[in-house]
């Protein structure tokens, strides 16, 4: 029998996404605020925003708190995206919990963009420290999944939108136009949407009915411990 090495250290990181315009061609792309490393090792490298698992804390608590401390962040979507513990991805034996958090527009301007975080663009992403090049492929493969069958793209919009605004919210996950009638009818087959008695105002196009998520489901299905509630507020703040 294999004697436990307790020497092993439990650290949450967190992959936040959000959409962003691109300077270049004005479409919304996702994005991720990114954290320089001031130790070794990988010192100077970015990486994920995280830290270690307080003695006191749970983990999704944890998660939450380390969030704030480094970016501001309080999304109202975070869950457990996977649990990485490979021998060889630190010098010290560590296991990180990663979260991912879906943000809002209107959920990011408290996030410093200077030397210490910075956003950069998911596709133009650079050589992060550890595995985090590996943990960033999973949370958007998981993301590219799911947005076909769950409501989780309604986590970076309002609480009112259009239907064009919600299939560019698709186009920008999926990196790829769809065809507006077919997604009319697709988003009509489902429950995940409601229309509302409201319309867009402002704009140069005629005003659009406003929808509304569905407020029986859930941004995704996590199961009987999944939950979709906000993650609580860190302490002192």
């Amino acid at each position: 029998m294999t004697t436990p090495d307790h020497g092993i250290r439990v650290a949450v990181s967190t992959v936040i996404v959000a959409l962003r315009r691109h300077p270049e061609t004005g479409e919304l792309a996702l994005a991720m605020p990114l954290v320089r490393r001031v130790t070794e090792p990988f010192e100077g490298s970015w990486a994920l925003p995280g830290g270690w698992v307080g003695v006191d804390e749970g983990l999704e608590e944890s998660a939450a708190t380390r969030l704030f401390e480094t970016t501001r962040v309080q999304p109202r979507y975070l869950e457990q995206l996977y649990a990485f513990g490979d021998v060889d991805r630190s010098p010290d034996r560590v296991v990180s919990i990663v979260y991912w958090a879906l943000v809002r527009g209107d959920e990011t301007p408290g996030v410093p963009d200077d030397w210490n975080v910075r956003w950069f663009f998911a596709e133009h992403l650079p050589r992060l420290a550890f595995d985090h090049d590996r943990i960033v492929d999973y949370a958007l493969w998981r993301l590219r999944n799911k947005v076909g069958y769950s409501r989780i793209a309604q986590a970076f919009l309002g609480d009112r939108f259009t239907l064009a605004e919600l299939r560019s919210v698709h186009e920008a996950i999926l990196g790829r136009r769809l065809d507006p009638a077919n997604f009319r009818r697709q988003v009509a087959q489902s429950d995940a949407i409601v229309a509302t008695d409201e319309v867009s105002s402002g704009g140069r196009h005629r005003p659009a009915r406003l929808y509304r998520s569905n407020p029986l489901l859930a941004f995704a299905d996590n199961g009987p411990l999944g939950s979709d509630r906000p993650p609580a507020p860190p302490t002192g703040t």
